[in-house]
């Protein structure tokens, strides 16, 4: 049997590791009595420590390799020397052989009951690795095959058992989906997120009012349960940290869409789910509702022959659409218009595109091979990193003109972001302006109702004058239990004058920029103003989504 070059407790471990307190052990031994879990659960269910923080100490404290658990490291052949019941119940799977040795990986290496079990069953000695137990339990389901006992491990008070049971017998997790949804337009939630605490995965549904509990799923179905959702919102699984998409849903004889983001661990992907709210984005400029000011640098920007015009926002959708409108309004008859991404021109689907690559250095070579083809216009759906953006500036000053979207939100962020590009490119020669966007939730005028802000509230909208009556709503089956009627987009429209550009040269000239931008830059602050104004946002959409 493996002889630890280390003794004592989990909790003395990482005690000694200073990861964690004799507060902290204390506090997780009388978790531990009240809810019968192990110690290293009740530390993670508690937010003491990451799985991370576990693994990391057994390993290093125990002198014990800890892996990432691949299909390809498990040889086949030695499967049949641990029972699927046994793997089960000791969350470990079979490595390899070497020797009369058995490689076996486990999520609690402290575990000397499962070790001399799988010993006296196999007749070998056994030598382990420590895996997450996620990633245990997937192998073992793709090795062993489904338990027939097997469920999905979905606990929550909030379903009844019948549909408690249905939701656990498919082991995709579909049905877990589409019963959380449901429970999300029922229940006016905002966002259900769900994260990974050790061997389950919580589920927590968001009011304005705050977050509760949905419910938990065991850890080992995670993975299966995210791989659906991908599917269902077309996101490609690679090895991005981040990524996000939208799907629909039908429900009651009525069409919803969700947007899904995720950010990816070693312990489990973060996911959170929102309904989205319908954004309106009109197909013409004179459709926008926008101050004759702005449509006149709109329309001052979209003549431009030559240089480059930013489009910032958070949202690939409303960069994407208000390029189109760009080019609606500017003369492109006679003209070659080259597409480098796959959203814009969607509507009219007038121009040729190319994909975007995903790596910075392949999107520069693709930009700088796109002036072979000599195009009087240049579209690129993202442009944040310094290659590309020099290679932009390249084809800028070779006459093309250039719109780029970038993933940057609110017009002051955008503006940093390009001034610290600047150092080798000579971007102030070749700007046009900016045009950045805010989206705003406007109230379902259905269900709204007056309301009266927190101190916090107003001290962070820092009203000089107080609107006569603010509004929040509750839901209503107008607005499909949201409690909003539509997204919409607001937008500053900024053109470069001399005086911006030499301020924009001047890196470090915050106060410059800032004077400047506070004498000509208004678009969105003055729109979400007079909608909150107007009823039609609430103190805290107008404090985090405009003001912030």
């Amino acid at each position: 049997m493996v002889e630890f070059t280390k003794k004592g407790t989990l909790g003395s471990i990482l005690a000694a590791s200073r990861i964690i307190t004799e507060t902290d052990v204390q506090a997780a031994l009388e978790e531990q009595a009240r809810t019968g879990c192990r110690l290293g659960e009740a530390l993670i269910n508690m937010g003491i420590v990451s799985q991370e923080d576990v693994d990391w100490a057994l390993s290093n404290q125990l002198d014990i390799p800890f892996i990432r658990l691949k299909r390809d490291l498990i040889d086949l052949d030695v499967i049949a020397l641990v029972p699927a019941a046994m793997a089960r119940t000791f969350t470990c799977i079979p490595l390899f052989l070497a020797g009369d040795e058995l490689n076996v990986a486990i999520d609690d290496p402290l575990n000397r009951t499962a070790i001399e079990s799988i010993e006296r069953h196999s007749g070998r000695r056994v030598s382990i690795s420590v895996a997450l137990s996620a990633e245990i339990m997937e192998m073992i389901h793709e090795c062993y095959g489904p338990d027939r006992h097997e469920n999905l491990g979905f606990e929550s008070s909030a379903f009844s058992v019948s549909v408690l049971e249905l939701i656990n017998s498919d082991l995709s997790g579909a049905k877990l989906l589409d019963c959380l949804l449901i429970t999300t337009l029922k229940n006016q939630l905002c966002t259900l997120s769900l994260h990974s605490l050790g061997s389950r995965v919580q589920i927590r549904g968001r009011r304005a009012t705050g977050s509760h509990e949905i419910g938990t799923l065991s850890s080992g179905y995670f993975p299966a349960f995210a791989r659906n959702l991908c599917t269902r919102a077309c996101i490609i699984p690679d090895e991005d940290s981040v990524s996000s998409g939208c799907f629909g849903f039908e429900y009651r004889n009525r069409s919803f869409e969700f947007h899904v983001a995720i950010m990816r661990a070693p312990a489990g992907d973060y996911i959170t789910i929102r309904p989205r709210i319908p954004e309106r984005i009109p197909e013409r400029l004179a459709d926008l509702d926008l101050v004759q000011e702005q449509r006149d640098a709109f329309c001052l920007l979209a003549r431009a022959e030559r240089g480059m015009t930013f489009f910032a926002s958070r949202a690939k959708q409303e960069r994407n659409r208000s390029m189109e409108l760009m080019l609606g309004e500017a003369e492109t008859e006679g003209k070659t218009v080259l597409v480098l991404g796959e959203g814009v021109g969607w509507i009219k689907n007038r121009f040729p595109r190319v994909p975007l690559p995903d790596g910075a250095s392949e999107r520069a070579r693709l930009i700088t091979a796109a002036l072979d083809h000599d195009p009087d216009i240049l579209v690129i759906e993202e442009l944040n990193e310094e290659l590309s953006l020099a290679a932009a500036c390249r084809a800028a000053l070779r006459g093309v003109r250039v719109l780029a979207g970038l993933d940057v939100r609110g017009t002051r962020a955008a503006l940093r972001h390009l001034q610290y590009q600047q150092q080798d490119i000579p971007l102030s020669q070749c700007i046009n302006g900016l045009i950045s966007f805010k989206g705003v939730r406007c109230l379902c005028t259905e269900c709204r109702i007056e309301y009266t802000p927190t101190a916090e509230e107003l001290s962070v909208m820092g009203l000089e004058q107080l609107p006569d009556t603010f509004f929040r709503s509750n839901g209503c089956d107008a607005c499909g239990e949201s409690g909003f009627r539509e997204r919409r987009v607001l937008m500053d429209v900024l053109p470069f004058d001399d005086e911006l550009r030499r301020i924009f040269r001047q890196t470090g000239d915050a106060v410059a920029l800032e004077g400047y931008l506070s004498r000509n830059c208004h678009g969105i602050a003055r729109e979400g103003l007079r909608l909150l104004n107007e009823g039609e946002l609430s103190p805290e959409e107008y404090a985090s989504s405009v003001m912030m």
